[in-house]
């Protein structure tokens, strides 16, 4: 894996559109979104649809500041053994749920172990062995080894604390009706959610943290048309469209006077496109070849020619603006000749067929990258592509 990162050209986009005028001003926010959700519990499913408002209807042990410490969430504290195998966390007093049911460890240990049996990234608690709860307000994650990945693997996006009293009947939680009619533990409560349409948050006034939630409503506007979400935000009716990809639409909003446009939120996320290898073939398995390959792509020509420069080059598959980057990682300039040399050290039998194969999603970020570098490697005269 570390070998395939080097390898990789990358492209990361992440816009977001918000009004100049404070967003709590009228003490609302209207977030405009082409993404429709399935259902809102993020314990069984991820992607920025379900992600944005399950974060609000949901609290979790912890959340990040700007600089990715971890803050106290649910859990005012907690501290870890010496082997690292162990973390005990210590809840804070009289927080419920939305139907004012208490929040206990029981409901953590529960949520954690349902996510690590549903969630698409249910690998992020592999080595979780079990949750114990020596009282309401204590729940120790026990662990098969130390495992670094894990308080960030309880932030609000990966491990929303759902009710042990609600999805615990025996239902699939996966299909459960609450993930559609939410009770909740976070500082927004559902006030309605219409599919492929709208979803309506509102103010808990029970929320545990003081002087939180500073919004009264949130509405996420779910519009499905590209060009007719452009107009409504250059019209003023959406205080933030998150998520935005399409350069074109990023430069024309960029000309609207009254909107910010910034790449600034998502370091997160890691919004990044990139060519990963099929190691397993043998006209891959030299890394020789990849290194070929990464040589012979000009992200240059991507950026300014295919993303009109408002996409950035990014050296693996870590946004560079996360903590994680390894900023050693080599960068890989286009250089034929180089490319050229490799292929031949490595003795390639000629013609090396390639496949190239491309997600379903934006055509600059998926078709049209693929299109260029069956192209590109033309440039290498002893290589045919195939498709």
């Amino acid at each position: 894996m570390k070998l395939m990162t080097r390898l990789m050209g990358a492209a990361a986009i992440a816009v977001s559109a918000m009004s100049a005028t404070p967003l709590w001003a009228d003490g609302s926010l209207v977030i405009m979104s082409t993404q429709v959700p399935r259902h809102l519990n993020g314990a069984v499913q991820s992607g920025i649809a379900t992600a944005v408002p399950s974060t609000q209807l949901f609290a979790s042990l912890v959340r990040y500041d700007n600089g990715w410490d971890p803050q106290p969430y649910l859990a005012k504290s907690w501290e870890a053994s010496a082997d690292g195998k162990s973390v005990t966390f210590h809840l804070v007093e009289g927080a419920t749920f939305h139907d004012g049911t208490p929040i206990t460890s029981e409901d953590v240990a529960f949520s954690i172990m349902t996510i690590k049996a549903n969630h698409p990234f249910q690998s992020m608690f592999a080595p979780v062995e079990a949750v114990e709860t020596p009282d309401a307000n204590t729940a120790v994650i026990k662990l098969s080894q130390p495992h670094p990945a894990l308080m960030l693997a309880l932030s609000p996006a990966l491990a929303p604390i759902i009710p042990k009293h609600v999805y615990g009947d025996g239902q699939d939680v996966k299909s459960h009706p609450a993930n559609s009619a939410v009770v909740g533990s976070g500082p927004f409560k559902l006030k309605e959610f219409t599919p492929g349409e709208a979803i309506i948050l509102e103010k808990n006034p029970n929320f545990f943290l003081d002087g939180r939630p500073v919004l009264d409503e949130i509405l996420i506007r779910i519009v499905k048309d590209p060009s007719a979400l452009l107009i409504a935000m250059e019209n003023g009716e959406g205080d933030m469209y998150p998520y935005m990809a399409g350069s074109q639409e990023i430069k024309r909003l960029q000309e609207v006077e009254a909107l910010e446009v910034t790449a600034e939120g998502y370091a997160a996320i890691g919004p990044i496109n990139w060519l990963a290898f099929n190691t397993a073939s043998p006209k891959l398995a030299d890394k020789r070849v990849r290194q070929a390959i990464a040589y012979a792509v000009d992200r240059d020509f991507i950026i300014k020619a295919l993303h009109r420069g408002v996409s950035t080059a990014q050296r693996g598959p870590i946004i560079e603006s996360s903590p994680f980057f390894e900023a050693g990682i080599e960068e890989y300039k286009v250089d034929l000749e180089k490319s050229k040399a490799l292929l031949a050290e490595a003795g390639v039998a000629l013609p090396l067929a390639l496949t190239i194969d491309y997600i379903p999603g934006p055509k600059e970020q998926q078709q049209s990258i693929a299109e260029y570098l069956k192209s590109q490697l033309d440039n290498l005269p002893f290589t045919k592509k195939e498709s």
